[in-house]
């Protein structure tokens, strides 16, 4: 058997070195806990030297035996799927917009809780901003031919405004206790 010094950097024996890349965590780990299942230093040191906490040695140890090598890959963290804003709640927030145009987002979502979809007013905004379905101003009406042959100046001149040195002040009369 080849003995090999692992270490988080490189894989090191009397006949050559691997290098580790940084980005390369799965070996890295893996690297780990060969030296802490396969060697003769004490769990303690191994961590220590490839960076990580005894708990999360365990924690690796139990994902590479049920999942092996890419057991060792990091998942994203946090929620995976959007809970509340379902395809369900999306459809249902759709429909209800196309059917009356004119209802609020706290209308619609006060009738997604009727039927027991649990949604909040602020996520109906959100669903119904992704979609573009927010009301309508109404548009400008086309001018009239009458309109078009009345004279607009182009440059219409501000009327000038009053500096306040020139307008007049005008003083509360004091009141008591101040």
């Amino acid at each position: 058997m080849i003995p090999l010094e692992l270490s988080k950097e490189r894989i090191h024996s009397e006949y050559g070195t691997l290098p580790i890349s940084d980005e390369d965590e799965i070996t890295r780990k893996l690297s780990m806990l060969i030296a802490g299942q396969c060697g003769n230093e004490p769990i303690d040191d191994v961590v220590a030297r490839f960076e990580y906490s005894r708990q999360r040695y365990f924690q690796l140890l139990a994902q590479f035996r049920k999942n092996g090598a890419q057991g060792l890959l990091s998942s994203k963290r946090g929620p995976k799927t959007k809970y509340r804003r379902t395809q369900e709640v999306v459809c249902q927030v759709i429909r209800h917009r196309f059917l009356d145009p004119e209802a609020s987002t706290k209308v619609i979502a006060q009738k997604l809780r009727q039927c027991h979809l649990h949604v909040s007013k602020r996520t109906v905004d959100r669903i119904i901003a992704q979609f573009g379905l927010q009301k309508k101003t109404l548009p400008v009406p086309p001018a009239t031919t009458a309109d078009r042959d009345r004279h607009v100046p182009h440059d219409p001149k501000k009327s000038p405004r009053k500096s306040r040195r020139n307008q007049r002040r005008t003083r509360r009369p004091p009141t008591a206790g101040r």
